[in-house]
């Protein structure tokens, strides 16, 4: 492995800019958008590859990336390209060969009922990072575990944790009180702990300032009638800064 992609590999270095909090912008769906974006103080762009409004194909997203990769990175601000996150559930391990293959993917964040056997081995055999998902709220697959019982199996097979309400990407926000404990246990384990669902310029301040997540993912928060929109893309990086 060449050490530029060892380096995009290691999700526990600091987060790009001045800020603490690694942001992550989801559901990214046109070149423009990005190239309005690049210099922000982003630690990653999520591609929906799942079943969505947002969905794209692997073609689709190789020619996004491919902004993503021009990206001006800066050593004396610390700020480097971000990290293309495909997101994937319950995809098998040859379809996730091929989209990574395709797009050039730097991560491979697994929305469904992924084992902790099937997150090693992704990791092992693409050589990406992987992020898990994991529903908080009524209904919810685990949700009646400790949240030590549902992370520790994933010690050692996942690079990040991700936390968001069932369904993922539907602009609704979770009970935040799970927050701190999901944390400490994340920390324990080693890993990082976004936190995502119903985000947007009115709150994440508070979720910073109240429970310190090591990441904030956002999608349907920063959009205008179902579409991206950089003015709210620019005004949510800004707010995660100055929390």
């Amino acid at each position: 492995m060449s050490g530029r992609m060892e380096e995009r590999r290691h999700p526990n270095r600091p987060a790009n800019g001045s800020g603490n909090t690694r942001i992550k912008i989801c559901g990214l769906r046109d070149r423009a958008t990005i190239r309005a974006m690049h210099g922000l103080d982003v630690e990653a762009i999520g591609f929906v590859f799942a079943p969505s409004k947002r969905q794209v194909t692997p073609e689709q997203a190789a020619g996004l990336i491919e902004e993503v990769r021009a990206w001006p990175s800066s050593a004396s601000s610390g700020r480097s390209v971000p990290l293309a996150v495909g997101v994937f559930v319950n995809a098998d391990l040859e379809e996730l060969r091929g989209t990574v293959g395709t797009a050039s993917l730097d991560v491979v964040q697994m929305h469904g009922n992924e084992s902790a056997e099937q997150c090693a081995e992704t990791r092992r055999q693409l050589g990406v990072q992987v992020w898990k998902a994991l529903p908080i709220g009524r209904g919810a697959e685990g949700e009646s575990l400790d949240p030590a019982e549902r992370l520790a199996p994933y010690a050692g097979s996942v690079d990040a944790f991700l936390i968001d309400a069932p369904g993922g990407g539907t602009g609704h926000a979770f009970d935040w009180s799970v927050i701190r404990q999901y944390k400490e246990v994340a920390a324990a384990i080693g890993v990082p702990l976004y936190v995502a669902g119903g985000l947007h310029l009115d709150n994440v301040q508070s979720l910073i300032r109240d429970y310190d997540p090591d990441g904030v993912d956002v999608s349907s928060g920063v959009e205008t009638d179902g579409v991206k929109d950089i003015d709210k893309i620019t005004t949510f990086v800004r707010r995660v800064l100055e929390a």
